[in-house]
């Protein structure tokens, strides 16, 4: 279905090439996940399958690849999209119109698809990714995670033979993920569509997986092979994976119920071991940074928060969890004086921050949102760098300096837009970050991030509460709040229904848990990490004995 014939391909201006002498075939039928590291040329290889590389993005290309028979470069992208569809990493940068049900039919309408057969994709389409209830909602009202399923939508109601999907689940809550993957895996086996998938969350894609494709980047060769393959040595790896390293499991599970058969032994071994402490100090001895008193929030007749009581320490990392749709960026866009409430409270350092001048709302509050692209004005990573330690009147090379603990090696003189979307999340972090502010609001921080960028960013924010900042992260992404949560706020259709000690409400939910947990239950372990302690510490008492 799809076939790369020694394709290299080189940005305008790169030193090296992104992809090299790459031989790939990709049958009907078959769902392949590319793995690799942030900015290792996953993104690069997916628009290389429908055409906008070159044609949109020019370099060097060399090599052919061809869909269905069809050459990419004797066909542009418009020419192959009966046969080809892609979901970008930015859904909203795809939107043509402002409604659900308009965004579906538009690209039916530009193949001249009959009007009964577009009604009947589009019903079908509402069905297979769960958007009946947004059908009349405008575009703009929906959350991060309700416009990725849009965008999936808006491409399946052409009917392509083969769907391509960078980084599809990253801005969806894990029940949303897993009907998402779950319909693509229909389609791959009920209807024959081939389905491509670039994903840094690993632990949700893997059980999917018939082939795995690794970019290792700097130009290296491709490593294509069943996900067992490339899993047992891949520099990037689920927690479940491992987890089986660790605990020596052969042949390697990539599935939680798999796990749990071989994981009996495991957990007698740690059943009188001790779980890492994981909290924040006492609260007596924290100060209050922000509260919400009894805040309400309406988009028009959408009601987003009800009657919310919330209070955000300093020196705590809290976790705002929820389904799609449930109100965290709302919270934290009040949190930033970027909206103000339709009723109750917001403080932050005893003041309303919607009152308050730029100048002075800076010096109190950092908000990263979903759309890194928002808070990004210059034309290279260098001017960004530059523009953020002179409007903050901080020393130069602050900025850089927090973006090179992030994700190292960025090129100086490459343009925001020519980013990946983990390496433009990376600049708006160190823009934030380099600020050092009280109160740091994180929306989705980790779409995007591979696991050592994570592993970074999570050493950073606890560095950061370390120092007194108060931190709010919102995300679907449970591994994170694991691994550096000291609190976790459960949001439902915009009421509180749960907070308290992230390891509390995160174990003991069977869609929030993260994959040890899952694996490991019912003791409430979090991470690999914290369970190699236990083991060694076990280990060390029975050598002592």
């Amino acid at each position: 279905m799809i076939r790369f014939d020694g394709v290299s391909f080189t940005y305008t201006g790169a030193e090296m090439p992104t992809l090299r002498d790459v031989d790939l075939e990709i049958p009907e039928g078959e769902l392949c996940v590319v793995v690799g590291t942030t900015g290792s040329g996953k993104s690069t290889l997916l628009r290389a399958m429908n055409g906008l590389v070159p044609h949109a993005t020019g370099g060097r290309l060399a090599g052919d690849v061809r869909v269905a028979g069809r050459s990419t470069r004797a066909h542009p992208p418009r020419d192959l999209a009966d046969l080809i569809g892609l979901v970008g990493q930015d859904p909203s940068a795809s939107f043509v119109t402002d409604a659900v049900e308009d965004e579906l039919v538009y690209t039916m309408e530009n193949l001249g698809v009959a009007p009964a057969a577009m009604r009947r994709r589009v019903e079908d389409t509402l069905d297979l990714l769960g958007l009946h209830e947004l059908r009349g909602r405008s575009l703009r009202s929906l959350s991060g995670g309700q416009q990725q399923r849009v965008a999936i939508g808006a491409v399946l109601t052409a009917a392509p033979r083969a769907l391509v999907l960078d980084e599809p689940t990253s801005a969806l809550d894990p029940a949303a993920a897993e009907e998402v993957l779950a319909s693509l895996s229909r389609l791959v086996h009920d209807v024959g569509l081939t389905v491509v998938i670039a994903e840094h969350r690993l632990e949700r894609v893997l059980p999917f997986a018939d082939r795995v494709l690794l970019v290792p980047g700097d130009g290296a060769h491709l490593r294509v092979g069943s996900p067992e393959e490339v899993m047992v040595d891949s520099p990037v790896a689920p927690p479940l994976v491992e987890l089986a390293r660790v605990a020596g499991w052969h042949p390697m599970p990539l599935s939680v119920r798999d796990a749990r058969r071989v994981a009996v032994p495991l957990r007698v071994r740690l059943s009188s071991a001790t779980h890492d402490a994981h909290g924040p100090p006492s609260s007596a001895t924290r100060s209050t940074v922000a509260s919400l008193s009894r805040v309400s929030f309406a988009y028009d007749e959408v009601l987003a928060l009800r009657d919310v009581d919330l209070s955000f320490l300093a020196g705590e990392i809290v976790a705002l969890m929820g389904r799609n749709g449930s109100g965290k960026s709302t919270l934290l866009e009040l949190l930033a004086g970027a909206r103000r409430p339709s009723g109750g409270s917001v403080q932050v350092r005893g003041e309303e921050p919607a009152t308050l001048s730029s100048k002075r709302l800076v010096k109190s509050v950092g908000l990263v949102p979903q759309d890194p692209q928002l808070l990004l004005y210059g034309e290279t990573v260098a001017d960004e760098c530059a523009t953020s330690d002179r409007e903050s009147g901080l020393a130069a090379g602050t900025t850089r300096g927090v973006l090179d603990e992030l994700m190292a090696g960025m090129p100086a003189d490459r343009h925001p837009r020519d980013l990946s979307e983990g390496q433009r999340l990376a600049l708006a972090l160190s823009v934030v970050l380099a600020h050092d502010p009280p109160l740091l609001l994180l929306d989705e921080p980790t779409r995007g991030f591979d696991y050592p960028s994570k592993a970074r960013l999570e050493g950073i924010l606890a560095g950061l509460a370390a120092r007194g900042t108060s931190v709010v992260v919102a995300t679907h992404d449970v591994e994170l709040v694991a691994r550096v949560a000291h609190r976790a706020v459960l949001l439902a259709d915009g009421d509180v229904v749960g907070d308290g000690a992230a390891r509390d409400v995160i174990c003991h939910s069977p869609v929030f848990a993260p994959q040890v947990a899952k694996v490991l239950a019912p003791d409430p372990w979090l991470t690999v990490d914290e369970v190699r302690r236990a083991l060694t510490r076990t280990d060390d008492l029975v050598g002592r004995s």
